[in-house]
């Protein structure tokens, strides 16, 4: 099973007056088993004839232009220790192909073009096509503004003529105290407001005969409210995955389609 991806991250941000989190080991075991289960079922769907880009909703409403946002397993949940969120979002580009899917993906160099202004900076730390390892800084506004700095393992390809993907892991993610000043300083790793301690990203992508059909699933771990905070911070908790993962496929919907534009000119041109 191959899989691998990069995209921009979803980040929690809330103001937690006084409050410090720290990554425990049980929620770190509880995100490694249930990613593995992902990546089994993700392994059965990409060996699948039938099922390499997961069925969501109406094809019909992707065809017109739509993007589908889903959650699993209800999107949010407690796990000792932390908060595990998994949503899954799809989307249909006219005139994108395979290739220039995973070009956009492999264009590590690009992200902060393609997904400001949450994503500030990025370069990839080793880049041997099939697999990357990237460091990325991203911000998110809610109430107060949150910049971390993270780094990715990354493996992507094309299987066969119509089909890729990409699989992106994260392996090191620190909140920045003080960003763009002097005193600019990581976090130690598992500390800070547990807005975001782990990320792992899967993109499946498929040609169709109405276009390329791209799909991209988020499963991340944060902190859990804290006692007596959870009326305030549970909607934003339950709210922010999804709508990054939404912008995500909206930017990489956006940047495909200027792409096929271009080509679809020079073609002319010529």
């Amino acid at each position: 099973m191959r899989m691998n991806f990069r995209i921009p991250i979803i980040v929690l941000v809330f103001p937690i007056p006084g409050s410090t989190a720290h990554l425990s080991q049980s929620a770190e075991r509880a995100f490694q088993t249930y990613i593995a289960s992902v990546e089994m079922r993700l392994a059965g769907q990409h060996s699948s004839p039938d099922t390499y880009v997961a069925e969501m909703g109406d094809t019909r409403s992707l065809i017109e232009g739509a993007v589908h946002v889903e959650p699993i397993n209800g999107g949010s949940w407690r796990v000792s220790g932390g908060l595990m969120h998994h949503w899954r979002a799809a989307a249909l580009i006219r005139g994108a192909t395979p290739e220039s899917m995973l070009a956009l993906l492999r264009d590590y160099g690009a992200l902060s073009r393609h997904y400001a202004p949450e994503v500030v900076s990025s370069r990839a730390l080793r880049d041997q096509g099939e697999a990357a390892v990237i460091t990325m800084r991203f911000k998110k506004r809610h109430v107060l503004t949150v910049v971390m700095d993270a780094e990715f393992e990354i493996r992507s390809g094309l299987d066969g003529a119509n089909r890729g993907y990409s699989v992106s892991r994260s392996t090191h993610i620190w909140q920045v105290d003080r960003p763009d000043s002097a005193d600019e300083r990581r976090l130690p790793e598992g500390t800070g407001d547990g807005f975001l301690w782990r990320l792992n990203s899967y993109w499946s992508f498929e040609k169709i005969p109405q276009g390329l059909l791209i799909e991209c699933e988020a499963v991340s771990l944060t902190r859990d409210a804290p006692a007596g905070l959870g009326w305030l911070i549970m909607p934003i908790v339950e709210t922010l995955p999804r709508a990054s993962l939404e912008f995500t496929l909206r930017a990489t919907k956006k940047a495909l389609l200027e792409n096929a534009r271009r080509r679809h000119d020079v073609d002319r041109a010529n």
